[in-house]
């Protein structure tokens, strides 16, 4: 669920109402955010608590004394005097300078050793304004220390110098890596113009608030915000859970992967292998003979490679689910387009099926069977000019006029049907930004949709999986943004899965 500011304030001012401690709400927030520092962060390193006035500086407090706990060195950087500081922050303030090791900073030290994690606790989402004064040179301090020194911001409820509303940051604004949000997301986290300081989007639950929410909040009409909600663990969990253990391949789908065409054959190989790693019972790549040699001989051995002399002839194949595009080049368009439209089982449409459709959008209005298009920006603009149009509303205007399941790739991929709320991808890092990572993910939503999700649920499972994938594959394995690679995705899935089940943000 995503709210508005107004309605986070609202829900908050309800819970105080009726009898919810602030102080319980600090502390579990607190514990919250450290908890997920710790999950990407295993091994202790440096915290720093930046410390504004109010109660973000306490979230802040609290999880750097949970750090401590740990075996964490923690620092404090104040920007007002302490008896300016509300009064729960004061008090956790004192707490936790009676810890050893905790020290006051008026400086950063120039060399930290090891990982060093800022925290941010400036300001609150009652902010208003550009920061100025001593929120603004710390708020450049922060930005200078996760440039210069390779520092990891967590940002806490949403960065300091960030319209909450709006989603617009203002000239001083946090650059964080991880937003932890308090409670429920906030809308102008998601905004277009908010990705770049937001980073990674984390929900710290606060059972206070949730259970207000639910149990007075919803019953007001027209309270609740039904345009849009994130993709988080716990509602994934009940879409995919847990295998019975009599299962066999056939109850988990037979998919078929039209992809590759000569000096893109890699995109074969990675599409099926990835619909193999996502649970597809049977995996058959098809090709014809002027690749059919080359595919046999190099495709994972679990793949069935089948030669077929047309593309056409897949209406006979026994499929449950088909992907479809990436690497196929534009020669056969026209019998990727008569496959779109009409082959009757539920298919994946991305890279040159996609480009397929530019000249013959028709084809999706005609057809009456369960698409799911999986287009990066460029591809999308082709289909359907963006005009000026926020990614949301370009997103609800495509489904609006083509009655089928879109995921809009980027940095915050979003998924969009006809009369359904919008979804947000919580998942992910920078180095995602590299060739081959669109073919995994068509094998990997393929693999849903042959075992019987819809397409809704067959996209939110795939992003998140893999955006998943690549943070453990960079966070745990050594890879760096600049080193990942779309097969670093595949390998890392198993780990994803588990991540989703068990509900944490790592895998072990």
């Amino acid at each position: 669920m995503i709210l508005t500011v107004s309605q986070m304030q609202e829900v908050e001012r309800e819970a105080f109402q009726r009898g919810v401690e602030p102080a319980i709400l600090m502390e579990e927030a607190g514990e919250g955010i450290a908890r997920i520092v710790q999950q990407f962060f295993p091994v202790p390193g440096v915290a720093v608590a930046y410390c504004g006035k109010g109660n973000n500086a306490g979230d802040a407090l609290v999880a750097a004394r949970m750090l401590a706990h740990e075996g964490w060195k923690i620092g404090v950087r104040l920007t007002f005097p302490k008896n300016e500081m509300a009064l729960l922050s004061r008090a956790h303030l004192q707490e936790l300078e009676e810890h050893d090791g905790v020290s006051i900073l008026e400086k950063i030290p120039k060399e930290t050793s090891g990982t060093l994690v800022l925290l941010d606790g400036l300001l609150g989402i009652g902010a208003s304004g550009n920061p100025r004064d001593s929120l603004k040179d710390a708020i450049e301090e922060i930005n200078f220390l996760r440039s210069h020194h390779s520092a990891f911001v967590v940002a806490i409820d949403l960065p300091s110098g960030l319209d909450g509303t709006t989603g617009k940051p203002f000239p001083c604004c946090v650059e964080a890596d991880l937003t932890a949000t308090i409670a429920f997301a906030k809308e102008g986290l998601v905004a277009d113009t908010a990705t770049n300081v937001v980073g990674r989007i984390a929900v710290v639950p606060l059972s206070g608030l949730t259970r207000i929410f639910h149990t007075h909040h919803l019953q007001k009409p027209g309270s609740r915000r039904e345009g849009a909600s994130l993709i988080l663990p716990e509602a994934l969990r009940k879409v995919l859970p847990k295998r019975a253990f009599d299962v066999h391949k056939g109850l988990f789908g037979h998919v078929g992967i039209l992809a590759g065409s000569p000096g893109f054959l890699g995109a074969a190989r990675l599409a099926s292998a990835a619909a193999l790693r996502a649970g597809a019972g049977l995996v058959t790549l098809y090709a014809l003979p002027e690749t059919y040699d080359m595919l046999a001989v190099s495709t994972s051995p679990e793949v069935m490679v089948k030669p077929i002399k047309n593309y056409l002839d897949l209406f006979e194949e026994p499929l449950d689910a088909l992907g479809i595009g990436p690497g196929l080049g534009s020669k056969y368009s026209h019998e990727i387009g008569e496959i779109i439209e009409k082959l009757p089982i539920p298919s994946v449409i991305d890279a040159d099926a996609l480009n397929a459709l530019v000249q013959e959008k028709l084809r999706l209005l005609k057809c009456h069977y369960p698409r799911l298009l999986t287009p990066h920006p460029g591809e999308m603009e082709r289909l359907f000019s963006a005009e000026g149009r926020s990614r949301s509303a370009w997103a609800k205007d495509f489904v609006d006029h083509y009655r089928v399941t879109l995921l809009l790739k980027g940095a915050r991929t979003l998924i969009a049907e006809y009369a359904q709320p919008l979804l947000f991808n919580t998942t992910g890092n920078p180095g995602m930004g590299s060739g081959g990572m669109g073919d995994v993910l068509t094998g990997v939503t393929t693999a849903f949709l042959a075992s019987g999700h819809s397409c809704r649920n067959a996209a939110q499972l795939g992003a998140w999986l893999c955006g998943r994938s690549a943070e453990i594959a960079v966070y745990d394995s050594g890879n760096s943004p600049e080193s990942l690679v779309s097969s670093d995705v595949i390998a890392h899935l198993g780990m994803a899965f588990h991540s989703m089940r068990v509900g944490e943000f790592r895998a072990n």
